[in-house]
């Protein structure tokens, strides 16, 4: 399954949740967080060993399994997984063979070694990747192919991962069969009718209540986006002087709100831009559309779309831009071209 969506809509909670639930159910359950730079490759890589080491210990412990746990990471050290770095290695047991430093072959055996632990216990191993369009091409593709083999072969393994709307385009360019390997999920705003509940609902629980107008006033100004629903919400608690909360109220938790926003929400995305990516994406911010076209934004730079394409190419690497359909480009995070409208000037 494959989670995508702009940032600030719950994707990352609701993998946490399909995790949680997997592992309830006794899967062998390992997750990991993909990063884009060259340090985060190796970060990354050493997380998901030591993760499958700690992942293994648990199943262990919860189905009282040690001598499977030996049998896997300890016994024998004929295998090394080559995805981690120094003491992260996994050594993983696999009837002898040796590892042959193809990550695709050695990534094969040892999952095909930790299912049929699995089938044996009629459960299976569930790999939950967040961010998954900064997995480094060599390890998607490994990890691709060795999903397809597993849906081949009828192995109890399945990858569950949560990214920007880029990450379909990302998985079918690594592997052409990854179109039809997952189950797709477009992850959006809420309804106003969900906004409004995942305001109202809890301040009711707590004996509070709002007017109709200013639950009206934080569900438009939010746009459906649970992030920005959680920043108003607790913000009304924090200027309303009694209840049931006013239309004053709604306006000042907004501004409150934004406030919170644009000192941590929104920064952390602009501080990571180059000063040339910070040009481009002002050019964006001043067409006042949630998707230009790529010449529109080239022409407010005064340069010609064949001259800006490097810095839309890096800046859609760091997951600040996404192209939403051919020639054209918008921002990942809702509401990034108010927050940059509202800088002065480098």
């Amino acid at each position: 399954m494959i989670l995508s969506g702009l940032r600030g809509v719950g994707k990352t909670t609701l993998l946490n949740t399909l995790a949680e639930h997997a592992e309830n159910q006794g899967w062998l359950v390992i997750g990991i967080e993909a990063r884009p730079n060259e340090a985060g490759v190796a970060a990354v890589r050493a997380k998901l060993g030591n993760e499958l080491a700690a992942g293994l210990r648990r199943f262990s412990r919860r189905h009282r399994l040690q001598k499977t746990l030996d049998h896997l990471v300890e016994l024998s050290r004929g295998f090394t997984l080559g995805i981690g770095l120094g003491p992260a290695k996994v050594e993983i047991a696999l009837d002898g063979h040796a590892a042959t430093g193809d990550l695709d072959l050695d990534l094969e055996e040892l999952v095909e070694a930790i299912c049929d632990e699995m089938k044996k216990r009629s459960t299976a191993f569930g790999l939950f990747i967040d961010e998954m369009q900064d997995l480094d091409r060599d390890l998607l593709s490994a990890l691709l192919a060795v999903q397809h083999r597993a849906s081949q072969r009828e192995w109890p393994f399945f990858i569950v991962g949560a990214g920007l709307p880029n990450l379909p385009a990302v998985l079918a360019d690594t592997r052409s069969y990854a179109e039809r390997q997952f189950t797709y999920s477009t992850i959006g705003p809420l309804t106003d009718a969900d906004a409004a509940d995942a305001l109202r609902l809890p301040v009711e629980r707590h004996g509070g209540a709002f007017t109709s107008t200013a639950l009206e006033i934080l569900v438009d100004a939010s746009g459906g986006y649970p992030y920005f629903l959680q920043e108003f919400g607790k913000a009304i608690w924090a200027v309303a002087q009694a209840t049931p909360f006013t239309e004053d109220d709604a306006l000042l938790a907004i501004d409150e709100g934004r406030r919170a926003l644009d000192n941590g929400f929104f920064p952390s995305r602009w501080n990571r831009a180059t000063e040339r990516e910070r040009r481009y994406m002002r050019a964006i911010a001043a067409t006042g559309e949630k998707a230009p076209r790529s010449g529109t934004v080239a022409a407010l730079m005064g340069q010609s779309t064949s001259a800006i394409s490097d810095v839309r190419d890096s800046a859609i690497k760091k997951g600040l831009v996404w192209s939403p359909e051919h020639g054209r480009i918008g921002f990942t995070v809702p509401g990034m071209d108010d927050f940059i409208r509202r800088q002065p000037e480098d």
